[in-house]
């Protein structure tokens, strides 16, 4: 795992609400226990135990060390409530964002992509990723301006994070400062966490699709989150993946489907900035793999080699490319029944879209497993663009409806449920083969020509309410004038 468990032998705690360097409370200690630790394998536990158990667990992890015993209680830090945000503070946010040099780290966009970021290590000398700022449902200690401006005074200590306490009492920053860098990086997510919805829908349009993957055309087609976790079942197995989630947007005109893809990803693999990073990430992350008989080591080398469906597969723990699998089926299914989703098996194969940096298009592939992916016989490079900007990924991917006589091609129907996927490799991350990032099946649905009915329906609606209407009036003014007249 990475970051690793805590050990509770140095009671080193990051998420506190006391100074930096100081222990926790009892209370700092049972908020984590209760919330967990978002983006890394400690789960929450408020529903699970009870209150009782739950404080009778915070005094026994306090046992593993004698610092609790031999040091005074700590008192947290006074931190009140968040004053009142808004464009001005967001630009003083921004520029004591720059001025205390948040960027080395987490970079211009807040992203992770600083130039620091591939140095970064924990005191224990493993590689410890720089947090992305733009994900805030992901942050250790809660996304909230509040909690993030605690995380300003307090520090995350055993970590690179360093507390801007002393800042503020050498007048390097005033606490109203912190206030806005709290209030801008809180700016830098979304208002509410992404959902992940079952369904992905394909507007359908008439005018012609984007041209490109910036076209402000995509402006207005709605946005759906996939998340991605660590591939942890077929072995080789990884547990720190880079990504963790992509942003789907797709259209179609009836003839073809155009699916627009966007992921953050601190580095445009392979970048030498990121080798020394990928060396250690592999060291610390295959370390059991090194320990395995010989015999197992040479099925993983084998199976990174033998997966990759186009002849840039790089060398074991060599540079690698970043990657984007969409997966589909070979065809629509009837009804729920859908391949595994680790692509597929021999029973059930299915059709892939296949991206990687560095490369022309995108390759169309067959896949019968995560370490049987072919390149789809009888297709040419599929339409794509991709852009990488401030540690983001923006990938168009295009293609025609019709399945032609391509064995193995999904032929793509409006108004059915398609099974859709997606895996994720970040190659300076030390990712390739079964060492990624994967998700679960979806359903796309491109949505289905606006028949004559739609506007027809409440045209005929709207007259016959007004016919009614002009009878009603008719014989209102009828019966008030026989009420007027004379017996």
């Amino acid at each position: 795992m990475l970051p690793r468990p805590r050990d509770f032998t140095r009671a080193v705690y990051e998420i506190r609400t006391t100074p930096s360097g100081a222990l926790p409370t009892d209370d700092d200690i049972l908020r984590v226990i209760d919330r967990g630790m978002p983006g890394t394998a400690m789960p929450g536990w408020e529903k699970q135990l009870s209150r009782e158990q739950r404080s009778a667990l915070v005094e026994y992890l306090k046992t593993f060390s004698g610092f609790f015993e031999s040091e005074e209680a700590p008192e947290p830090i006074e931190i009140g409530g968040a004053p009142g945000g808004g464009g001005e503070a967001l630009a003083e946010g921004r520029e004591v964002y720059e001025r205390v040099e948040c960027w080395k780290c987490h970079g211009q966009a807040g992203r992770g992509e600083g130039q620091s970021a591939p140095t970064l290590e924990d005191d224990a000398g493993l590689p410890v990723r720089a947090v992305d700022l733009t994900e805030n449902w992901l942050f250790n200690g809660g996304g909230s301006t509040e909690e993030i401006f605690t995380r300003f005074m307090t520090g995350l200590n055993g970590t690179p994070m360093p507390s801007f306490a002393d800042l503020v009492e050498a007048e390097v920053v005033t606490e109203e400062e912190l206030w806005n860098l709290a209030h801008y990086v809180r700016s830098l997510s979304p208002e509410k966490p992404p959902v992940a919805r079952e369904v992905i829908r394909a507007r359908r349009v008439d005018g012609g699709l984007p041209a490109g993957v910036d076209d402000e055309a995509w402006e207005d087609v709605e946005r759906f989150y996939v998340p991605l976790v660590g591939q942890v079942i077929v072995e080789p197995r990884w547990f720190a993946p880079r990504v963790d989630g992509v942003w789907v947007q797709a259209m179609h005109d009836g003839r073809e489907v155009v699916l627009r893809l966007v992921w953050n990803d601190p580095s445009e693999s392979p970048d030498p900035a990121w080798d020394e990073w990928r060396g250690r990430m592999r060291s610390v992350m295959l370390a059991e793999e090194a320990a395995a008989p010989a015999g197992a080591a040479d099925t993983a080398s084998a199976s990174d080699t033998t997966s990759a469906p186009t002849p840039t597969t790089p060398a074991e723990g060599g540079p690698a490319p970043d990657v984007l699998v969409v997966q589909f089926p070979v065809r629509i299914p009837e009804g729920m029944e859908r391949p595994y989703f680790l692509m597929g098996d021999d029973s059930d194969p299915v059709y892939l879209w296949r991206w990687e940096s560095g490369a022309e298009g995108a390759r169309e592939a067959v896949g019968r497993g995560m370490t049987r992916v072919e390149p789809l016989a009888g297709t040419e490079p599929l339409v794509a663009e991709a852009v990488f900007e401030e540690g983001q990924w923006r990938l168009l991917v295009r293609r025609e409806m019709a399945a032609g006589e391509v064995e193995n091609r999904l032929a793509f129907e409006e108004g059915r449920p398609i099974p859709i996927a997606l895996f994720a490799w970040d190659g300076d991350n030390g990712e390739s083969g079964t060492r990624g990032a994967v998700g679960t099946w979806y359903f796309l649905v491109l949505e289905e020509p606006s028949s004559n009915s739609v506007y027809v329906v409440p045209l005929a609606a709207a007259l016959l309410t007004a016919g009614l209407g002009i009878v009603l009036v008719a014989r209102a003014q009828r019966r008030a004038r026989e009420n007027r007249e004379p017996s």
